[in-house]
């Protein structure tokens, strides 16, 4: 494939981001950093998802307007982003003008081909509040597993619900229980979907396995047509006269995003969205990364807006996380059990974070994050190992020979070794094993560390330079390639390797570091933390859980 889309989750823009919504989302990262360096045209893009229900909620909470709580977490996404070094290609948000015309433009597509209708319903309807209820309005128990969930999804069993199904509907702003009243919407034909997705999903390749069970769950027990539009005063206007007190769901909007940011970065930088997105315009590979939460918008309903829409590149691998928890409990933000990822890079590199949820994180598994896992994680691998064995190879070139890498000869099982490193890391990437792919690579640090411990060089340097020359040259090449091994994992520390060696932009193959290249600016790359900082760390969350 010459092109590869990366669509990333929209976080919403209510809150602070926790350390278990980026544990799905950084995986996304590591895909355009590898594929760009093998040389492809990579489109990785995401954004704030500026509307729905969450964002009203907390503007009624604080007593303030919506689109006041979009600013502010807009902002801090961003920046955040930027401080892990998530390198999207376009990161925009949901309620600019751009985005508004292509889901406007979607709806008005799938309008024309007769695949939504108009029915009158009846809706939940809040006589305290005197208003129609969003789904996340309305609040019961799930008639699927019992469980308590929301009138749109429950989060236990991952069940599409309406709130007509809940059972002991409470709504959320008041707690009284709602009644229900006649209101028209527009639906999406999704049953006419049935069968083409049905034969679509047992044709794809490179989904994880959560999100081929979900899907077929959905398709065992028939695909149900969805209301597009709602009572809202917050959203996108549906484009036809009559209904102008109305917005268009959240649901069709929100995935709409991808061709939306994809619109916006080609009008923005003048290339091409096409080849991403339109069949035969180019031999695209797309991905879409997110939780396991949002399986059915990417594996069904969006798959089908992109049919009735018309000849558009359907997703290829799902990368659908499961949950993280944190030091064996769900993360639950309304009781602020949770870490957030501002405070975190406060106090930690952003590597360090990186490292963690990757080798740690929740591919196809739960798993858990704990502070004292994180901090030996730091200190055991990224410090203890691989830096290690870059600051002691190169701080020693600088004092035996002058700061120049010596001319040698690199041993030939290293680099066999090495450049089947690349393909075997590489497939892990490519098929979403981040985890066996790092692991593989750490595996090489461990054995590379050995090799110099075996080689003594600062014995060798005294009784036999010439040996010492070609240990320090074969670790030096060592070296280089890490750099671009580990460069979609912790980019940071790559960054700084390719400073101290004069290294070009990261590839995906073998490169070398010329003799007598000087080696400049030269720092460590980690630095080692107290384990007192589990203590202190456990005892803040605690303190700061209710």
């Amino acid at each position: 494939m010459e092109y590869v889309f990366i669509g990333g989750a929209w976080p919403y823009a209510n809150g602070d981001l926790h350390l278990g919504r980026l544990s799905s989302l950084l995986p996304g990262d590591v895909l355009a950093r590898y594929y760009r360096a093998r040389g492809k045209k990579v489109l990785y893009v995401s954004g704030s998802d500026c509307h729905g229900t969450p964002i009203a909620v907390q503007a009624a909470k604080e007593g303030i307007e919506p689109q006041v709580i979009a600013d502010r977490y807009h902002r801090q996404f961003i920046e955040c982003f930027a401080k892990l070094g998530v390198s999207y290609d376009w990161y925009t948000r949901t309620d600019q003008a751009g985005h508004h015309h292509v889901v406007q433009e979607v709806f008005l597509a799938l309008l024309r081909k007769g695949i939504l209708y108009r029915k009158t319903v009846q809706q939940t309807y809040c006589e305290t509040d005197h208003r129609f209820l969003p789904d996340r309005y309305v609040e019961g128990t799930c008639p699927v597993c019992g469980s308590t969930a929301r009138g749109d999804q429950c989060d236990v069993c991952s069940t599409l619900l309406d709130p007509a199904d809940l059972l002991d509907r409470t709504c959320k702003l008041c707690g009284n229980s709602p009644v229900e009243r006649a209101t028209e919407h527009y639906y999406f034909e999704l049953s006419k979907f049935q069968e083409e997705l049905t034969l679509y999903a047992q044709h794809a390749t490179g989904w994880r396995d959560n999100a081929v069970q979900m899907t077929q769950r959905y398709f065992n027990e028939g695909l149900q047509d969805r209301a597009v539009t709602r009572d809202l005063d917050w959203g996108i206007e549906v484009p036809v006269q009559g209904f102008e007190e109305k917005k268009i769901y959240v649901w069709i909007e929100a995935v709409c995003g991808y061709l939306s940011a994809s619109k916006q970065w080609a009008n923005e930088t003048g290339n091409r969205w096409e080849p991403y997105w339109i069949e035969g315009e180019g031999d695209v590979l797309a991905y879409y990364v997110h939780g396991k939460d949002n399986i059915p918008f990417h594996s069904v309903i969006w798959p089908a807006l992109l049919r009735g829409v018309g000849d558009l590149h359907l997703p290829d691998r799902i990368i659908s996380s499961e949950y993280m928890t944190l030091e064996g409990r769900k993360f639950s933000t309304s009781r602020n059990w949770a870490i957030w990822v501002p405070d975190m890079l406060q106090r930690y590199s952003a590597d360090s974070i990186r490292y963690f949820l990757i080798a740690n994180g929740p591919e196809r598994r739960d798993t858990d994050f704990s502070w004292r896992e994180f901090i030996y994680s730091h200190n055991g691998e990224l410090l203890g190992a691989f830096g290690n064995l870059v600051n002691r190879t190169l701080a020693f070139i600088q004092k035996s020979f002058d700061a120049h890498v010596p001319a040698g000869h690199m041993d030939p099982t290293w680099r066999e070794a090495l450049e089947e490193l690349y393909q075997q890391s590489g497939t892990g990437i490519e098929e979403a094993r981040f985890k066996e792919s790092l692991d593989l690579i750490f595996a090489h640090i461990r054995r590379a560390n050995k090799y110099f411990d075996e080689r003594k060089p600062w014995v060798q340097v005294k009784e036999n330079r010439s040996a010492c020359s070609d240990t320090l040259y074969t670790c030096t090449q060592i070296i280089a390639n890490l750099a671009n091994l580990l460069q979609p994992f912790i980019p940071f520390a790559c960054d700084k390797i390719r400073e101290f060696l004069s290294l070009k932009d990261p590839v995906w193959q073998w490169i070398s570091v010329p003799d007598n290249q000087w080696i400049q600016n030269l720092e460590l790359l980690f630095e080692r933390i107290d384990i007192r900082q589990i203590e202190e760390e456990t005892r803040l969350l605690s303190q700061q859980s209710f």
